[in-house]
């Protein structure tokens, strides 16, 4: 049995990663396929692969594509060390693998091009929002960072979207959810979809500093215990709080939920503190959120605890008097999308799979998207060389060339603005939360066309 190498026990105890780590985070068979490609003289064979879902996760009519910008750094940034060779050298594994495998390792960088819509964009299933195209062992090597950061993102900015659609403009949404979050670095990347999805902030400090957003939050319950046990009162806990974050949200339900606002009404109207919100974070939100409304006319009320699109929606009928919400566990977890990355076409040939309910659509493709009075009106999935008709918009652009990138990232902002215009141009039935119907995605004739005879090929 092989060890574990040295370089491995001493350089990453702690199971974080850096940019310097990208080559090796991958799954073996990346690797494995890479070899063989090299061993067989066709590692640089031209291939196009497409990143799509086949269906959308339960009740969701549509998704917002997010996450581009790491999969560039990540392209952007792709190399392989003499440390990381060796490595890899020492599993045993690859002792069948010529040295100009190890050869192609040590000189490589990403030298492809990449197609994609841009983030913010709502896409549907069959319909690629990322292509890479490249020399083959590139273009498969970087299957599994690109599926990890687009699929994860692309979950949480599509729950995000729906959020704000359903809370409305109005409500202060933030995210709460890096205690909920997969990993110390999904924590970050849950920030940032969230707020390209349409939330206002995260309490993620590092995330909004690295965004250059302001991190917002208010106070645990911890807090509240503590210095009442200390200090004699919940009302003494709140000055305390309030002595160095004057006018800050106060977290209100430790105890008795009307009993501190009723305190806290006295305070405000008698001129002797000034509050900006208060937080409920348990019990009847309905009832509570009224209560509290009428001892405290003018100050916000704002609601946590496991709470997602569906049950806003059901506090917001129901009449509750919220005017923002924290969005943790919910957010950021939840039914996976479930993207896959295949091969499309190989040295200019169009290739496609035909297994059982997992058909794909052969050669590089388009997606045509036409309008009518504002509103998405349909899909058409089509080939690169089709020509958009009246009305239609190609959707898939250019953003890497020969390993360059065309335009310098986006800011959080642009994204953000492009999900809200993205999501309100969608038809009431699709952005609904029960039973959505997406937009229709035709296929092109052209399209349809190299299907059937590709599938004729196969055939032979």
């Amino acid at each position: 049995m092989k060890t574990i190498p040295i370089w491995d026990v001493q350089q990453t105890p702690e199971l974080n990663i850096s940019a310097a780590d990208y080559s090796l985070l991958t799954d073996l068979y990346q690797l494995t396929m890479a070899a063989c490609y090299t061993g067989e003289g066709v590692e640089q064979r031209r291939a196009s692969f497409e990143l799509f879902v086949r269906r959308s996760p339960e009740g969701f009519g549509y998704l917002i594509a997010m996450g581009l910008a790491q999969a560039l750094e990540y392209l952007e940034k792709l190399r392989f060390s003499p440390e990381q060779i060796a490595a890899l050298q020492a599993t045993g594994i690859f002792a069948h693998a010529g040295e100009s495998f190890w050869s192609l390792l040590a000189e490589g960088r990403f030298s492809g091009d990449v197609w994609a819509v841009p983030e913010g964009t709502a896409v549907f299933a069959n319909e690629p929002f990322l292509r890479v195209e490249a020399p083959l062992w590139q273009a498969q090597l970087v299957e599994t960072y690109l599926l990890n950061t687009l699929n994860y993102q692309t979950l949480v900015a599509t729950r995000a979207a729906r959020l704000r659609d359903v809370a409305g403009e109005p409500a202060r949404l933030l995210e709460f959810g890096t205690r909920r979050a997969f990993s110390p670095q999904a924590s970050l990347w849950a920030a940032r979809a969230a707020l390209g999805g349409g939330l206002d902030a995260t309490s993620n400090v590092l995330a909004a500093l690295q965004l250059g957003e302001q991190p917002s939050g208010t106070m645990a319950h911890a807090l509240v215990m503590a210095l009442s046990a200390m200090e004699g009162s919940e009302e003494q806990a709140f000055s305390a709080f309030h002595r160095y974050f004057p006018g800050a949200p106060l977290l209100i339900d430790t105890y008795d939920t009307v009993a501190a606002a009723q305190h806290l009404s006295e305070q405000v109207n008698s001129g002797k503190m000034q509050l900006s919100g208060v937080r409920l974070d348990s019990g009847d939100l309905v009832t509570l959120s009224k209560q509290v409304r009428s001892l405290l006319p003018e100050v916000s009320i704002f609601a946590s605890g496991d709470l997602d699109e569906w049950e806003i929606a059901k506090l917001k009928a129901a009449g509750a008097e919220i005017d923002g919400y924290g969005l943790g566990t919910r957010l950021v977890t939840g039914t996976p999308v479930n993207g896959v990355y295949k091969l499309v076409e190989i040295d200019d040939i169009p290739v496609m799979k035909k297994s059982s309910g997992k058909v794909t659509y052969p050669g590089r493709k388009q997606i045509f998207r036409s309008y009518a009075g504002g509103q998405v009106k349909a899909d058409r999935l089509g080939l690169m060389t089709d020509t958009p008709l009246a009305q239609e918009t190609p959707l898939l652009q250019l953003v890497v060339k020969e390993g360059q990138r065309l335009q310098p990232p986006e800011t959080l902002s642009a994204i953000r603005q492009r999900t809200t215009a993205s999501v309100a141009s969608l038809p009431e039935q699709t952005r609904r939360l029960n039973n959505p119907i997406p937009v229709p995605v035709e296929i092109s004739p052209t399209l349809q066309d190299l299907t059937e005879v590709t599938l004729q090929r196969l055939n032979q």
